[in-house]
């Protein structure tokens, strides 16, 4: 493979973005590739927005330029929505359908997009929608959402499963390993079905 390829994975606080970024890196390190990162906390607390910028074989700096990622990561529609500018035109999203509307479109009395005008603009780019709440619980854990995303994800991503999967169970607590084992592959067969 030539050139960069650069993966942005966006969510809210709490949501695991930086656990899934690091296992990104990880893959990476088993597969000898050069990496290049950089986060962004937004309000660096639960409920704000986080982003993960992952640059595979990237000849330049860690940050993602707009309208340069070949693939976005999202845990949520509306930091999908949010984050779409960075997309190629070719690019592809995988976006988990789990939306939190944020608390300052109640205390300003704004009107949030609804579901559908999410995935509607949302559809220029390649789209891959994820359950991955329902898919993480039935793997046996809700916190592993992440972890089913990325193996959503795992289709487009340059890097073998089995080196993504190897890449989990190397940091996620020990006693999850057999749940975000499960979860990664669930992510992985529902990534093949859109």
């Amino acid at each position: 493979m030539t050139g960069s390829f650069d993966i942005l994975i966006v969510g809210i606080g709490g949501q695991g973005t930086i656990l899934a970024s690091n296992i990104l890196g990880e893959a990476c390190l088993i597969e000898g590739r050069h990496i290049k990162g950089a986060e962004t906390h937004g309000m660096a607390q639960r409920g704000g927005s986080v982003e993960s910028h992952i640059r595979i074989d990237g000849l330049y700096g860690p940050l993602i330029p707009p309208g340069q990622a070949d693939l976005l990561i999202s845990f949520d529609l509306l930091e999908a929505l949010r984050y779409s500018h960075y997309l190629k035109k070719e690019g592809t999203a995988v976006v988990s359908r789990n939306l939190v509307i944020p608390t300052s479109v109640y205390t300003q009395k704004l009107t949030p997009p609804t579901e559908d005008e999410i995935i509607a603009a949302l559809k220029k780019h390649g789209l891959c929608l994820i359950e991955a709440d329902r898919i993480a619980t039935e793997a046996g854990s809700p916190l592993s959402q992440n972890v089913v995303m990325l193996g959503a994800a795992s289709r487009w991503i340059p890097l073998k499963p089995e080196n993504l999967l190897e890449a989990v169970k190397r940091l996620v607590p020990k006693k999850t390993i057999e749940i975000n084992a499960k979860a990664f592959q669930m992510g992985r067969d529902a990534g093949g079905k859109s």
